[in-house]
């Protein structure tokens, strides 16, 4: 019993269990959640709707996570992790069986909202999971290992759907897409270890409501919740557009050909835990501002004609994203004096909040301003939130 009260540790071959479980989970859920990002040209020639149109598959998808998170983030802390964290991914896996039954893209939008919702189980307690069931001294770990999985997840899905469906159909890359669920669903099922140290949260709604509100009334954390926003409208707003852009000359690539760019959303596998390296070294404040001064060039090596440039420009905004992304999440726990968990949750729906206004928000500056538009919006807001934030904390120090 000793085991289950201190949590697996690294050297328990459960540890690794669990570890590959969540992290099978986590790359379905994100590999879906972003599934419709490169095929964003595709359905706007294919459907002949607008860019503001396509878009909504993305944000509608992201508001709805948000949704998710909320309500069942409250319903696994009464009535369990493991049950939200399989029916995630199974719930996940259905709208993609009926997309390619229809020729609407009003329906592939509602079903797009319905997943979202499914999909948000699986971040919303597989995090509480580890804390529960990893012994404390392998905890960060077990974390890095599944944030890790969230961008391989990314990437999977970005590259699959491109690569499918200029090879075959989208239809074929949905089918695929439930397939690879079905398989990971069937493995999750079998392999995660039922909870041990689960406790019911007996606190009210209410209570946790104040939870949030006491956090959201903390002028630092409200800040950090607002960079979280800002890192995202910047990084979501770049990969949103540029398939767009390279699609167009002097370019004029194939979604094929763009599905393997997003490989370089890779390097987000090893910019968090290379930050957290440096943070303990040089400072925490220090490497996020590094980490947001390389998305910002990144972002900047985009404007080049020269493919190779604007390819070596993702890879750098990834690396700064993710450095910057994982550190500001480690600051709100640092922060928080008070439900640790409601607070990480409010990052993370501020996280998605710049998701959704990025995906959409910024249509309307493609249209009228494309590639430079962006660049300009995506660039800017970061420098300047991130030397507004800098100087505020200075003063509060």
């Amino acid at each position: 019993m000793d085991t289950f009260k201190q949590g697996y540790s690294i050297k328990d071959i459960q540890f690794w269990v669990i570890v590959t479980s969540l992290g099978l989970a986590s790359v379905f859920v994100f590999a879906a959640m972003y599934s419709m990002q490169p095929l964003l040209p595709f359905f706007t020639e294919q459907f002949q709707i607008s860019v503001s149109y396509a878009s909504m598959s993305m944000s509608m998808t992201t508001l709805s996570v948000i949704f998710g998170l909320i309500v069942l983030g409250f319903l696994s802390d009464r009535h369990g992790r493991l049950v939200f964290i399989r029916f995630s991914i199974i719930l996940t896996v259905l709208p993609f069986l009926f997309m390619p039954l229809t020729d609407s893209f009003f329906i592939i939008v509602v079903l797009r909202f319905i997943q979202g919702f499914a999909i948000a189980g699986v971040p919303a307690a597989a995090l509480a999971y580890i804390s529960e069931e990893i012994d404390h001294k392998s905890m960060g770990i077990a974390t890095s290992l599944y944030i890790s999985c969230n961008a391989l997840g990314g990437t999977i899905g970005r590259l699959v759907m491109g690569y499918v469906t200029e090879r075959f159909s989208w239809e074929t890359a949905f089918f695929a897409l439930a397939i690879l669920g079905t398989i990971i669903f069937a493995i999750v099922w079998l392999l995660l270890p039922k909870s041990r140290n689960f406790a019911v949260n007996d606190r009210t709604i209410r209570k946790d409501m104040q939870g949030f509100w006491f956090h959201l009334n903390n002028p630092v954390l409200l800040k950090l919740f607002g960079l979280g926003i800002i890192l995202q409208v910047s990084f979501t707003g770049m990969w949103s557009f540029i398939p767009y852009h390279l699609t167009e000359p002097p370019f004029s690539l194939s979604l094929k050909t763009i599905s393997f760019i997003f490989l370089t959303y890779s390097l987000g596998i090893i910019g968090s835990p290379i930050a957290s390296a440096l943070a303990g070294k040089i400072g925490i404040h220090i490497v996020r501002t590094i980490g947001v001064f390389l998305l910002v060039i990144g972002i900047l090596c985009t404007l080049s004609d020269s493919l190779f440039i604007v390819i070596v420009g993702l890879c750098i905004a990834c690396l700064g994203f993710f450095s910057a992304h994982s550190l500001t999440s480690a600051t709100v726990s640092r922060t928080a004096t008070y439900q640790k968990g409601s607070a990480s949750s409010l990052y993370l729906v501020s996280y998605y909040i710049g998701v959704a206004f990025g995906s959409t928000m910024l249509s309307p500056i493609w249209t009228l301003f494309h590639w430079s538009g962006i660049v300009s919006i995506a660039a800017t807001l970061p420098i300047i939130y991130i030397l507004f934030l800098n100087r505020t904390l200075r003063k509060q120090a």
